[in-house]
């Protein structure tokens, strides 16, 4: 699920997330205040040394990916970050932080507890959970040609990758390359190309003329499995575990690090 705001979009556990944070901050600075301590710049610093541990991990997971594309290691809207690592890295400098400054020990643990409170009370576990369990989109598709096809035919059983694109969109062009390379090397995913509002015509014209061999592209002209999955920005890719449930999703435009990750953990056993 996500969340627009104007021409940005966000997925509500970003969302929820900043939120959070912000509690965290007010709480802690309430509970300094008497001996006027601000904890907003501590839980800042821990949420910046959390990511930048975070990110060196993935990158070092994923070098092989990062080590056609150097540039891309600094590009951190792939979304390509080790969660385990940064909950530690976080709380070690938190850690740090309150053994040299003995004042900052109690609002920054409430700001820490409050924080945690607000993002488990938010919904945000629940949504993460729940958006796991979701089945395959059972919305009327067609090919180009006009025949019907059901994602769930096209599954049979296997892991299936769903993208939501449109030749308008700059980014969907972006990543198409380099899904289509991953749909050409894991015969064993099934690789969907859902486009989402136009007509067979253009689709096809755009694919001609780009020269990127797809297969399983799909038309969705009323843009309806969009809404189904709760997606209103582009592009959008889904991974569906053999079960057809949704195990993982990522919102813009993904590099070959974080399309290889989200694809070994789809064919983890659930």
């Amino acid at each position: 699920m996500n969340v627009s705001l104007g021409p940005f979009s966000f997925q509500t556990t970003h969302l929820l997330l900043l939120i959070s944070l912000l509690i965290a901050c007010g709480v802690g600075n309430w509970v300094g205040r008497h001996q006027k301590v601000k904890t907003g710049k501590v839980l800042l610093d821990m949420l910046l040394a959390g990511l930048v541990a975070g990110r060196i991990v993935f990158v070092a997971s994923w070098f092989a990916q990062y080590r056609t594309a150097p540039l891309s290691i600094i590009d951190i809207r792939d979304g390509g970050f080790t969660p385990w690592a940064v909950l530690l890295a976080a709380l070690a400098f938190g850690a740090w932080r309150m053994l040299g400054q003995p004042r900052l020990r109690n609002p920054l643990a409430a700001g820490m507890l409050a924080g945690a409170l607000a993002w488990c009370t938010s919904g945000a576990p629940l949504l993460l959970n729940l958006s796991e369990r979701k089945p395959l989109p059972t919305v009327a598709l067609d090919t180009p040609g006009g025949a019907p096809v059901s994602l769930a035919a096209l599954a049979q059983g296997r892991p299936l990758v769903l993208n939501l694109w449109a030749s308008w969109c700059p980014p969907c062009r972006q990543e198409m390359p380099l899904l289509a390379s991953a749909q050409q090397r894991n015969r064993d995913v099934v690789f969907v190309f859902v486009n989402q509002g136009e007509d067979g015509q253009s689709v096809m014209a755009y694919l001609n003329g780009s020269q990127v061999a797809l297969e399983n592209v799909l038309l969705d002209s009323g843009s309806a499995i969009g809404r189904e999955v709760g997606s209103s920005a582009l592009p959008t890719t889904l991974f569906y575990d053999a079960g057809g449930r949704l195990a993982n999703s990522h919102l813009g435009a993904v590099s070959a690090a974080s399309l290889e990750s989200k694809l070994a953990g789809l064919r983890k056993p659930r």
